[in-house]
């Protein structure tokens, strides 16, 4: 089953011209918990485990015992950097841990699927012509936004490649993020309101997730 999308240009004015799939990848029932997996995945991979304290073999200092074994009338003490002196190391403290996580290509595939076809059935999903500009300009892309409508939405930008000039373009908007199509995961597709998909990308993108199916 086909299915047939308007497309639109940089001025917010349709484009007599239709893009049609005769094979949507994302014509098919979302998988839940395809999606769950592939955003916890991503999500992990992204943490980063910083945290760390010394333990007493770390800290420097103490190599030499600080008083003789007996006769003070004090406890024994081998080294001034134990945990339970002052300036010593950090009894069972936190470490850097690895979070990162894997899934099955397929799963991956099938969460990409899902969310793409979520967007699809929820009409967030718009098609420009082209993203090309002559100069690197955030007017550009503010006024493209505008003519659109979708000035004050959330909005990915799948573009096709991403070039110098459509990059320095986007990068000072808080509410506008750019990914290349075919790169494009789980969270990107969903972490917005609108996805503005460029004709060409989302071609590439269509072929990307029916190639690997």
């Amino acid at each position: 089953m086909s299915i047939e999308f308007t497309i639109f240009k940089k001025d917010g004015l349709e484009s007599s011209n239709k893009m049609v799939i005769e094979k949507p990848s994302f014509d098919m029932e979302p998988h839940d918990h395809a999606i769950y997996l592939a955003v916890k995945t991503e999500m992990t991979n992204t943490r980063q485990s910083i945290s760390s304290t010394k333990t007493r073999a770390e800290v420097r200092g103490g190599g030499r015992k600080p008083f003789k074994q007996k006769g003070r009338g004090a406890a024994r003490a081998g080294s001034i950097r134990s945990p339970i002196w002052v300036g010593g190391g950090r009894a069972f403290g936190p470490k850097p841990k690895n979070y990162s996580m894997k899934i099955n290509k397929k799963v991956k595939l099938l969460a990409r699927r899902s969310a793409l076809s979520y967007r699809y059935h929820e009409g967030a999903i718009r098609v420009i012509e082209e993203l090309s500009f002559d100069e690197a300009k955030s007017s550009n892309i503010r006024n493209m936004l505008k003519e659109l409508g979708l000035e004050n939405k959330r909005v990915t930008i799948l573009a096709s490649e991403i070039s110098r000039d459509l990059y320095l373009s986007c990068r000072n908007f808080y509410n506008v993020f750019l990914v290349e199509a075919e790169k494009a995961s789980t969270y990107d597709l969903l972490d917005c309101e609108t996805l503005l998909i460029e004709k060409t990308g989302f071609e590439k993108l269509n072929n990307r997730l029916l190639l690997n199916s």
